[in-house]
């Protein structure tokens, strides 16, 4: 497969004000191609607490295609393959967490503190589409990383 089947993946965290945002985002670039220039915008909790939110939208699909090898490195991937139903919602995208401490520590892991969520191209675009489509590209991405049988 050349082409990856997903029009962009959004990989977005929050850093809380007892967290190094260094960290935070060296957690999120785990995910990342090398010079993948972040968003940085900067909120207000509901008690004042500041709050950082960093965040990347990918559409070229070499770099889609980087994030999601990345998945293939889950300790659960089959899970994830099981669970893409529930993932995938009727508009055709996909929902991931991911664990922000394991991240950091150059882990992919299943948790919170990571957002990815990913538009899949699916033809027509009804969710059982969508779920094959992204079964199958992650099926693909996994035996390339595993290389030939």
């Amino acid at each position: 497969m050349s082409a990856v089947p997903f029009h962009y993946v959004d990989l977005r965290t929050f850093c809380y004000a007892t967290e190094d945002e260094k960290r935070v985002e060296a957690a999120l670039r785990t995910f990342l191609p090398e010079e993948t220039e972040l968003e940085r915008d900067v909120t207000e909790g509901h008690n004042g607490d500041r709050i950082v939110i960093l965040s990347v939208r990918l559409e070229r699909a070499d770099d889609v295609r980087y994030v999601l090898s990345r998945l293939t490195e889950l300790g659960e991937f089959d899970r994830l393959l099981e669970e893409l139903e529930a993932r995938i919602d009727d508009n055709c995208a996909f929902y991931i967490g991911l664990d922000k401490q394991a991240a950091y520590n150059g882990d992919v892991a299943l948790g919170e503190g990571l957002m990815l969520r990913g538009k899949v191209e699916a033809y027509p675009a009804k969710k059982a589409r969508a779920v094959e489509t992204a079964t199958g590209a992650l099926e693909d991405l996994a035996a390339r990383a595993n290389g030939p049988a």
